[in-house]
């Protein structure tokens, strides 16, 4: 796939199936013909809509485009699957507008656990991180007066809800949170903000005597392709100005809930020289295999330690766990979300847009990430004083050895 490829855990699953919708003429004669050959049979549906449109009390309410929209809606919630999902176009709208960066919001990006939608990562630096939202906190309601919505979350789409939870900045929403270890539920009021997602960030530490190179990689936008080269230039020249004095890098993907694909290829292939990066397995067994760029390896000789947690999700997850087949640095932290399934979009001339999986990833090992993550080699849980960061401070112990 190309930089279209999303990951979302995000917010950014998407569909591939063409279909043509009408009203009950048009299905009738796209479907009979299938009746009896894969025993798909549409009589019922209509059916239940002569049903309503006798019976049914406000009959202003029964409108045939919404019907149709709910419809197929439900032939796609039947799959099972919360990362494919059938968009109206307002929904759909909403979904296209959410790489490029910059919104009104909280600060979540969402994702399902077991089903239920869940925080995969609070932004750093949003109402979400500020509130305290950890990754893999489970929503259960989504209140806001002033839109007049007050929804629990079973059987939700990711985009329903990311549309519930944005809004006209300085407004509020109110969820309603579990988090595993805690007793009850909670609520959570947060002030929607304008949200600004940077893509990496990079600090020179002094640590018992060397220079180690922190980088956090927040998310992996399209503005990593630009980013990330002029970042590698910089720690390089680093480098070259006290060699001696050299300690390695941390590359930081806590909370980094993916992106684009092919943002996590160009970053494994600066500390991998040459190799497979990750294999997308369609249902029928083809697969398409992504490789390490070529001209780039600029790292490769560099010490790496590389920290992960429940929300390193998606392309963070291929490149930890890249890292960590190819023996290139250790892993530290906790497990990662375990989402590795490849959506792509499919837009409708009504403006209306289907979410499908269409693959899953594959480590340069074979192993598949979704649902099962990646584990670290060296488990650290979170210190209770949040001015120590105890799981870098063991990634530095790591690096320096």
């Amino acid at each position: 796939m190309q930089r279209k490829i999303r990951n979302i855990a995000l917010i950014l699953a998407t569909i591939g199936i063409t279909m043509t919708v009408g009203y009950r003429i048009g299905w009738d004669q796209a479907f009979r013909k299938n009746i009896g050959k894969d025993k798909l049979d549409l009589r019922l549906m209509w059916q239940v809509r002569e049903v309503l449109q006798k019976k049914y009390l406000d009959k202003d309410q029964i409108k045939d485009k919404n019907m149709v929209y709910g419809a197929i809606s439900g032939l796609v919630q039947s799959l099972g699957d919360p990362y494919t999902v059938f968009l109206p176009p307002t929904e759909n709208k909403a979904s296209n507008e959410d790489l490029a960066g910059e919104f009104g919001g909280v600060g979540i990006q969402l994702g399902y656990k077991d089903k239920t939608l869940a925080v995969v990562a609070p932004l750093a630096k949003t109402p979400a991180e500020k509130a305290g939202l950890k990754a893999g906190d489970l929503i259960l309601k989504i209140k806001d007066v002033g839109k007049n919505v007050d929804r629990d979350t079973a059987g939700i789409s990711l985009d329903e809800a990311v549309n519930l939870i944005r809004g006209r900045v300085g407004t509020e929403v109110t969820l309603k949170m579990f988090r595993e270890g805690m007793t009850g539920t909670f609520d959570v009021v947060l002030k929607r903000d304008n949200i600004v997602v940077p893509s990496l960030e990079m600090e020179i530490k002094t640590e018992k005597g060397n220079n180690v190179v922190w980088i956090k990689l927040y998310k992996f936008s399209e503005q990593v392709y630009k980013d990330w080269p002029n970042l590698v230039d910089k720690i390089l020249a680093e480098k070259n100005k006290k060699p001696g004095t050299f300690g390695g890098i941390v590359l930081d993907l806590r909370n980094n809930p993916g992106g684009f694909l092919q943002a996590s290829v160009l970053v494994v292939s600066d500390f991998i020289r040459d190799g497979v990066v990750v294999e997308q397995e369609d249902s029928s067994g083809q697969k398409i295999t992504y490789r390490t760029e070529k001209g780039r390896g600029k790292l490769v000789n560099e010490k790496l330690v590389v920290l992960i947690n429940g929300g390193s999700a998606s392309a963070s997850e291929i490149l930890a766990g890249a890292l960590r087949d190819y023996n290139r640095g250790k892993l530290v932290g906790e497990k990662s979300f375990g989402k590795g399934t490849v959506q792509s979009p499919e837009d409708f001339t009504d403006g209306s847009g289907l979410h499908i999986t269409i693959a899953k990833w594959l480590l340069p090992g074979g192993k598949s990430i979704h649902g099962e993550g990646v584990s670290p080699d060296i488990e650290v849980k979170p210190g209770d004083d949040p001015k120590v960061d105890v799981q870098y401070l063991k990634a530095v112990e790591v690096l320096l050895k």
